[in-house]
């Protein structure tokens, strides 16, 4: 299965990088942030998706609906790394939905949250 190159095109972006770092780039599938990662940092999942399926032959493109959370010590730091994102992505995904932005209890971190589409040719 193909998969939406998220990673690949953020990695790209000189804006994401110099918010999210370069060594290592902080954009991981979610539960893969490792414990106690610098912030800011953003999680991505797949929440939805499907093949283009036709009457005859294969699929020959994959949808994808991820989800982004950011997470950061400000409001503004989980915009600003949310905003690099989107643009980042823009030209080759969609942004279909934003999520709202909140507060944990817990951890005090910031959170911004929205879902991207995106169509990969397999």
């Amino acid at each position: 299965m193909s998969m939406a190159p998220i990673f690949v095109v953020c990695q790209a972006s000189t804006a994401v990088t110099d918010l999210l770092g370069t060594n290592p780039t902080r954009l991981y599938p979610f539960g893969q942030a490792p414990q106690n990662v610098a912030k800011p940092y953003a999680v991505w999942q797949v929440i939805g998706g499907s093949p283009e399926n036709y009457i005859s032959g294969r699929p020959d493109t994959d949808t994808f609906a991820l989800q982004v959370d950011v997470y950061a010590d400000s409001g503004n730091s989980a915009n600003a790394v949310g905003d690099a994102i989107r643009f980042a992505t823009e030209l080759e995904a969609h942004t279909t939905n934003y999520n709202g932005d909140s507060r944990d209890k817990e951890t005090g971190n910031y959170r911004h949250s929205f879902d991207i589409d995106w169509i990969v040719t397999r």
